[in-house]
């Protein structure tokens, strides 16, 4: 599949391991492919993102990736069922703090889920990959760019794809702007 993807759809999974790599992380996420594409310039998902989510709006963005990582990745509606069932997510992540130090439902832990000197990456970043090549097939393109990507994390559900709609990131919003 990675023969299909382009240069720029390259750097992003590249850049992607690279910010596993730097934070800790046991594998890469769709976390890590976001943060990857916040780097880029001079892409049509950089374009893209500079449109919808502009410089100024980017701290929040990651702020708020941070805080979900905080609560071991849970998104808003699990937080929210989990309300519904009197399971108080903040509670339990303040508990677990006080006790073990921030961030540790983060579930970074160094040099685990390498292999041959290389990250892995995780169930749901290998979905990501999956569903930017069904993206690029839907829109009829030859090769697989990092606006597949981008358009890939939009709809693959979890805490990536709602920050991105908080942010006003969506499918719908990203197709218009390319």
């Amino acid at each position: 599949m990675f023969e299909r993807f382009t240069k720029a759809a390259r750097a992003v999974v590249k850049g992607a391991a690279e910010h596993a790599e730097r934070g800790g992380a046991a594998v890469v996420t769709p976390e890590h492919l976001l943060l990857a594409l916040l780097d880029r310039e001079d892409t049509r998902a950089a374009a893209a993102l500079g449109r919808l989510c502009p410089a100024e709006r980017r701290p929040s963005l990651c702020a708020a990736l941070s805080d979900a990582r905080r609560r071991a990745g849970l998104s808003r509606a699990d937080t929210e069922a989990l309300a519904g069932l009197g399971i108080d997510v903040g509670a339990i992540v303040a508990r677990v703090e006080e006790a073990h130090g921030a961030g540790a439902l983060a579930g970074d832990r160094k040099d685990e889920g390498r292999w041959s000197g290389r990250r892995t990456f995780s169930p749901e970043a290998k979905g990501v990959l999956e569903k930017s090549l069904r993206v690029a097939l839907a829109r009829k393109d030859r090769e697989i760019g990092d606006e597949h990507l981008l358009l890939a994390l939009t709809t693959t559900g979890g805490v990536v794809a709602e920050v991105l709609a908080d942010h006003g990131v969506t499918y719908a919003a990203v197709d218009t702007a390319l």
